[in-house]
């Protein structure tokens, strides 16, 4: 069911799904590879031969035995865990990523390590399919065109929000990322949802040497239009400060300028000196 081509590899040796190749110093390193439904996959590569055969060999029994499982994986392994888990997926699900996905009915996951799962609804596939991973800190990025975009922000939570606070993950896991599981509060920077005497208002709050308050308003729109605001009239007097401005998706720019013109902010702001 697998297959690779055999190399004699010096002494008169040969080791299957291995053949050697030069660095740019001259020096020889050896790739491995194995062939799989007409598919050729990459294994790697290695320091030297036999390394690079076994990576072979365990990639051959990983194809062949479906009881092989992604979390018999251990670090003695040949083989990278994204490699590991990239052929288990392809044996079973006959689709090779190279990313580390393993393809359920109606969604995914994205092993970081046997320990770290990331889970996604399927829709999303074809994305994580194509832009890898990354972590840093308790956040995740996807690469995307060489930049780093934080995974949160294509379910339109901006870059700083906090969990808790802006949004939550509904059943308590950090890692399950499908839609159904997110629930945004406040999707907007500087605004907050209030409900006070059974009364739901929205509050806006800049950040100058302390926390302003812009005012409270009925609608998030207004909140954040109004954070806008507060933030051009900030720069109109000299603050040096960059404020991520909040966009409001489904307002024309007639509808947006209406509200910019009307909104009320607070007077200590209007006021301040800088």
């Amino acid at each position: 069911m697998f297959s690779a081509p055999c190399y004699n590899i010096g002494m008169d040796r040969e080791y299957a799904g291995v053949f050697p190749s030069r660095k740019k110093d001259g020096s020889i390193y050896y790739r491995a590879s194995v062939t799989f439904k007409r598919k050729h996959i990459s294994l790697g590569s290695f320091g030297d031969a036999s390394s690079a055969h076994l990576a072979y060999v365990e990639a051959g029994r990983l194809l062949s035995d479906p009881s092989a499982g992604i979390l018999e994986y251990s670090e003695s392994s040949p083989l990278a865990f994204e490699k590991w888990v990239s052929l288990i997926n392809f044996r079973d699900n006959g689709l090779y990523i190279a990313n580390p996905i393993y393809i359920y009915k109606k969604m995914f996951s994205y092993y970081l390590s046997p320990d770290q799962i990331l889970k996604f609804d399927a829709e999303e596939l074809f994305y994580y399919s194509s832009h890898k991973i990354m972590v840093r800190g308790s956040h995740y990025f996807a690469a995307d065109y060489g930049s780093q975009v934080n995974i949160l922000n294509r379910y339109g939570i901006r870059s700083h929000a906090v969990e808790g606070r802006d949004y939550i993950f509904k059943n308590g896991d950090t890692l399950d990322f499908r839609l159904s599981n997110i629930e945004i509060i406040n999707r907007y920077t500087g605004v907050s949802k209030k409900i006070k005497k059974g009364r739901t208002y929205y509050r806006a709050v800049i950040h100058i040497n302390g926390n302003f308050i812009v005012g409270d308003y009925e609608s998030e729109t207004e909140a954040a239009i109004a954070y806008n605001k507060a933030a051009d009239l900030l720069k109109l007097k000299g603050l040096s400060r960059s404020y991520q401005h909040n966009y409001i998706e489904n307002l024309s720019p007639e509808e947006y300028n209406s509200i910019y013109r009307s909104v009320d902010i607070s007077v200590k702001i209007r006021t301040c000196s800088l």
